[in-house]
């Protein structure tokens, strides 16, 4: 009853802060894994949160599903499938405890440079670099969002510099992950993931993510953006730093 109460103590936030990413404050959802990695075991966090991620796909795809750039999607997707792969061997051939580090790391790293850049730092491709230096982004993406549904920052650091209209980046950024979400489903699948109590968590979870999507909409106009993406940052640091230490520990 105890670990079942921590549980949705995490994973409610979590979900929350899932929801609020798709509705408009992009980036805090990156928060949404490591803070159930602090009840649950990881990959197993990940497994929970993935069908919900997928749920709320839908919204995106629909909505852009008209705007998208078709070369950075043929040079990224597969580099994906190739960091998915590695995101999978990782977590099939190491410890629970080194995923648990792996992910703490991640979550330092994107918080710390989150910070980094909305303080006027940026680490950004060539407008015109190559497709392979792409793909190589992809992979990077594909293995982050596989270990911890976080391959935001791969992603832009490719894709920003590109200068996409709005509507054709949203849209390309929204079919990515849809897409890369997917291809997440046969590496859960083969690590035994989809069982029916994660199943079930993920079904009791979604009704809150569905609600918190549609709180982010209305709050994103309300809530001072820098205030509140510093306190989320902050915060994924200090998680990402326990995480590690755990998984040290």
């Amino acid at each position: 009853m105890n670990e079942s109460l921590l549980f949705y103590a995490l994973a409610v936030p979590a979900v929350i802060l899932l929801g609020l990413s798709k509705g408009g404050f992009v980036g805090i959802g990156a928060l949404a894994l490591p803070i159930l990695a602090l009840a649950i075991p990881p990959v197993q966090a990940a497994a929970i949160l993935l069908p919900i991620l997928i749920a709320q796909d839908v919204v995106g795809i629909w909505a852009f599903r008209k705007d998208w750039d078709g070369h950075v999607l043929a040079w990224m997707l597969p580099g994906s499938v190739i960091g998915i792969a590695l995101g999978w061997f990782l977590a099939a051939r190491v410890s629970e405890s080194a995923v648990m580090g792996v992910v703490g790391a991640i979550s330092i790293l994107f918080g710390g440079y989150r910070l980094w850049a909305d303080r006027g730092g940026a680490i950004a491709a060539p407008t015109r670099s190559p497709g392979w230096v792409g793909t190589l982004f992809g992979v990077a993406s594909g293995f982050t969002s596989q270990v911890a549904h976080a391959g935001g920052p791969p992603f832009q650091i490719w894709v920003l510099p590109r200068r996409l209209p709005r509507d054709v980046l949203v849209g390309t950024t929204a079919i990515f992950f849809a897409v890369t979400n997917w291809l997440k489903v046969p590496a859960y699948w083969a690590l035994g993931q989809f069982s029916r109590e994660n199943m079930l968590a993920a079904a009791t979870l979604l009704p809150v993510a569905i609600a918190s999507t549609l709180a982010g909409v209305w709050l994103v106009r309300r809530v001072s953006p820098a205030l509140f993406y510093t306190a989320i940052y902050l915060l994924m640091v200090l998680v990402g730093v326990k995480l590690v230490w755990d998984g040290v520990a």
